[in-house]
């Protein structure tokens, strides 16, 4: 490797340690549920899952899951 990829990547270790630095605006991600993995979309403020339960309530252990990991990273209500 050389300098000057040295010198990136210890940029971007210290600014992936740095959370508040990301705030993501849209995504999409497969996730292996216990029984059938599930398509879970955030779009604009937005979370989207094909799960039933998601279907019938607006929230899930899938949406509740990723919101639980990216905590800090989700813009704010106000902030979308």
């Amino acid at each position: 490797m050389d300098y000057g990829m040295i010198g990136k990547r210890d940029k971007a270790l210290r600014y992936a340690q740095e959370r508040d630095r990301f705030r993501f605006q849209n995504f999409s991600v497969t996730m292996s549920g216990d029984n059938n993995p599930h398509h879970v979309k955030y779009d604009d403020g937005k979370w989207d899952c094909d799960c039933s339960f998601f279907s019938t309530r607006g929230v899930c252990s899938h949406t509740m899951a990723l919101e639980i990991m990216l905590e800090n990273m989700l813009p704010h209500p106000a902030e979308s």
